[in-house]
């Protein structure tokens, strides 16, 4: 990954931290299909390294270091306050929830510094940011639609003004909170 790709996660980490501090209206897409999208990206990116072949010792590292980020994934889609407004879903992430951002980079140091002293240079290089922050993503996606789909809120309409997930939504019984 060039220092221009790290740069560019730092400014999509400081967004999302800005939008989930600050609270939207959430569209299914962004919540689930983004981050697959960086999942996949970021997996592709691993195998892309040029001259670097993967190791079994670079195999555990990213493996650890998924596990570390989807957990905490979780914990931000258990704290994110999910409400309907409008009739759409709305979630911030409390103030208190900056935490968790600086557990996730805590997270990424040390699984760098146990990938560097394994000598696994794929799982120590850069190349495992997006992978990682697109499994934190798909957990905390994992625990938002659930809860979305129980408290029977819909997503916010896409920019085509379909509804991601609509027909899970009315066979819930979508418009309870309404009553």
């Amino acid at each position: 990954m060039s220092s221009i790709e790290v740069l560019a996660v730092i400014g999509i980490i400081g967004y999302i931290i800005f939008r989930q501090v600050q609270g939207e209206h959430l569209r299914g897409k962004r919540v689930v299909v983004l981050p697959l999208v960086l999942t996949v990206i970021g997996f592709t990116d691993l195998h892309g390294r040029g001259g670097a072949a993967m190791t079994h010792a670079d195999i555990a590292c990213i493996a650890v270091g998924a596990v570390g980020s989807a957990l905490i994934g979780v914990l931000f889609g258990v704290m994110m306050r999910l409400e309907s407004r409008g009739g759409r879903l709305w979630a911030q992430l409390p103030v208190r929830g900056l935490w968790l951002w600086g557990a996730l980079i805590a997270w990424r140091v040390v699984t760098e510094m146990i990938a560097t002293g394994a000598h696994a240079e794929v799982a120590a290089s850069s190349a495992t940011l997006l992978f990682g922050l697109g499994i934190n993503r798909l957990a905390q996606a994992a625990v938002v639609v659930p809860r979305a789909l129980a408290a029977g809120i819909p997503f916010a309409p896409e920019k085509d003004g379909k509804t991601f997930m609509s027909g899970a939504f009315e066979q819930r019984g979508a418009g309870r909170w309404d009553r």
